[in-house]
């Protein structure tokens, strides 16, 4: 290799902006990754098929090109202790590697947190094989109920779930060891109140907080962020008490050379934290809504720092914070503008087509459209932030532009099902595992007084005639009394039913109660699954719903 490199662990589209900050700063990108297709490894100047766990066999080859590589790097990545291992074998600029796995590992993670008085859940440990020695009902009828169990070394929501009784508690457990690499699962107390996702950057003895999101969590018993916004519209009193306790906790895991990561609540105790990661934020926040609402390169700034030069772009924007016994003097990067991410996400299936994707982002104010998933693709309704069709992110002068561009445009976007799909079936029928009750959710959430209406509407009116406009068919008294409720992407049943005109607008004639069952289960999809298997001659069963 020649000239000088930034050596970049992973080479997905998380990792873009890193490329991007490396060029920028005048370096060649040496990215490793145990995927050869990942999206950016052909931006990269030299890529080395390496997996990220496997940090000793990444040291070994940073060592042996040294001359050539000024500094090791991720964002978007649960590898930060790759990071710092392979800085401290090279002598690179990071945060200490007992640090970072500190922050790695929530059983240690949360030791360091209860060794300071951090505010954070109680928790024990269970090993994938001993998890039957918590089955023994001295032990599981003596649990309060809810908790919370997480892989102890996993990101993206994977494993991690709410067990709201005993009789979720096996599954649950299994299922985070399963997903944990080193098959150790976290059982903790549930904390409730409003999430806040807060990205910083520790250097030189300074905090600087570097974005502070308000996260949108829905469908337990999973926890499946939806979005986030930035900047937060939390009480300012509340957000300095949270930021502290955020510094307290980066303090007790001694992390103090780079990001510092923080998912935390506001709970009726105060402040409590859900983990500490020593990495930027991944799902776009400190790569797209960050940057985007503040004109800060965090990036940038960060790779600045692992490079050991001066993040002057940093220091020159941040203003300080009024953080009372903080064991830093914190600093702040405000937002001028308002950026909001927002996911699509879909009923369990497989795509048949994708309509509306060019409306969509063409809302004003969207800057980004990600698609996860596209036409032949298997979807499913998400149990973790990785199982999410896509993503949009929007910018505008204000929260109240921002939020609607963003939910406009997932709200534009359709994904119609293949039909006849067994799993689209099960969906509408309603057929749920065991340890799941009540997951995944109907579309639209009627109360009882609602459903009532509906279905004696369709008592009333049997038949949906053939290529009737749905709009027509169902009264706007009707609608009405559902106004206020919106589907999984953010569609009103109005508008569930004007798509439908416009995308199936030559259907056959149809029973209405299946077809009212469906828009409230299914939403969108659900209807046009019915719609496309009334139609299809070769269809044995005409639909789920009898």
């Amino acid at each position: 290799m020649d000239g000088r490199y930034v050596l970049i662990l992973g080479a997905g589209l998380m990792q873009r902006p890193s490329f991007e900050a490396a060029k920028e700063l005048g370096f060649k990108v040496l990215a490793v990754d145990a995927n050869p297709n990942a999206v950016c490894v052909p931006f990269a100047d030299h890529f080395e098929l390496i997996d990220l766990k496997d940090r000793e066999k990444i040291a070994e080859f940073a060592l042996s090109h040294k001359e050539n590589i000024a500094g090791v790097f991720t964002a978007g990545t649960d590898f930060s202790a790759s990071v710092s291992y392979v800085a401290e074998k090279c002598g690179f600029k990071s945060h200490t590697f007992e640090a970072a796995v500190n922050a790695s590992d929530k059983i240690k993670m949360r030791s360091c947190f209860k060794a300071m008085n951090v505010s954070s859940p109680e928790f024990v440990q269970i090993e994938r094989s001993h998890i039957a020695s918590f089955l023994k009902p001295e032990i599981l009828d003596s649990m309060n109920f809810p908790k919370v169990v997480k892989p102890v070394d996993n990101m993206g929501a994977r494993g991690c779930r709410l067990i709201r009784n005993k009789s979720e508690f096996l599954p649950a457990v299994e299922d985070a060891a399963r997903n944990s690499r080193s098959g150790r699962a976290i059982l903790e107390d549930y904390m409730e109140g409003p999430e806040f996702s807060i990205d910083s950057v520790v250097y030189n003895g300074t905090l600087t907080i570097t974005g502070f999101a308000d996260r949108h969590i829905y469908y337990p018993p999973y926890f499946i962020e939806m979005g986030h916004t930035m900047p937060s519209v939390f009480d300012e009193e509340k957000k300095l008490e949270l930021i502290q306790t955020f510094a307290k906790g980066i303090a007790a895991l001694g992390l103090t050379c780079g990001a510092a990561k923080a998912d935390i609540k506001y709970t009726a105790k105060g402040p409590m934290i859900g983990e500490i990661a020593a990495r930027l934020s991944g799902g776009y926040m400190s790569g797209w809504t960050y940057p985007y609402s503040s004109s800060l390169n965090l990036t940038k700034s960060l790779m600045q720092i692992a490079l050991g030069l001066e993040p002057k772009e940093l220091l020159d924007q941040r203003i300080p914070l009024d953080v009372k016994d903080c064991p830093f003097k914190v600093y702040e990067v405000p937002c001028k503008n308002v950026s909001a991410e927002r996911a699509w996400i879909s009923i369990p299936g497989k795509i048949h087509k994708v309509y509306n994707a060019d409306s969509a982002s063409c809302v004003p104010f969207v800057k980004n459209m990600f698609f996860r998933c596209r036409k032949g693709n298997a979807v499913s309704f998400p149990r973790n932030n990785v199982e999410k069709c896509g993503n949009v992110i929007s910018l505008a002068p204000n929260h109240e532009l921002a939020v609607e561009a963003a939910e406009k445009s997932v709200s534009t976007l359709v994904l119609r099902l293949e039909k006849n799909n067994r799993a689209t079936q099960d969906f509408l029928e309603g057929k749920c595992h065991k340890s799941e009750k009540s997951f995944p959710p109907d579309a639209f959430a009627l109360d009882e007084g609602q459903s009532k209406s509906f279905l004696d509407f369709a008592d009333k009116n049997p038949v949906f005639e053939k290529d009737l406009p749905a709009r027509n068919f169902f009264p706007q008294e009707l609608l009405d009394k559902v106004q206020l409720l919106s589907d999984y992407n953010h569609r009103s049943l109005a508008q569930t039913l004007a798509l439908f005109d416009s995308i199936c607008p030559n259907h056959a004639s149809l029973e209405t109660k299946p077809f009212v069952k469906a828009l409230i289960r299914g939403g969108i999809q659900g209807i046009l699954y019915l719609a496309d298997c009334k139609a299809d001659k070769k269809t044995k069963r005409g639909f789920p719903f009898k």
